[in-house]
């Protein structure tokens, strides 16, 4: 049986080798070169960050809150590129968590 550690660098391997994340990494680096838009796509991350936390201390999330980060995504979804790297973000995001999700299967204790 092969070292846990070598199948976990095999993995991040894969991982850095697939289609996913090649997109993403694509995506992003385009995205940042504009520093609008790179500022725009780091307020909204900030905003996302701010409402998960809120969600995992148990605080209630406000109908403004709520509104006001779908119309920030809404505004980012107009511009191309910001609209491709959030859809990119999104398919690497699922892979990822596709992937954890095994894990956690596999580990899973009674």
């Amino acid at each position: 049986m092969q070292n846990i550690h070598d199948i976990a660098h095999t993995l991040a391997i894969a991982i850095r080798n697939s289609e996913e994340y090649a997109q993403y990494i694509d995506v992003k680096e385009r995205a940042g070169a504009n520093p609008d838009l790179a500022d725009s796509l780091n307020d909204f991350h900030e905003k996302q960050f701010e409402l998960q936390r809120k969600q995992l201390l148990g605080e209630d999330l406000t109908p403004d809150t709520q509104i006001q980060m779908q119309n920030v995504a809404q505004i980012l979804m107009r511009d191309p590129l910001a609209a491709e790297y959030l859809q990119a973000e999104v398919r690497f995001t699922l892979m990822v968590n596709d992937v954890y999700s095994i894990i956690a299967e596999a580990i899973k204790t009674e």
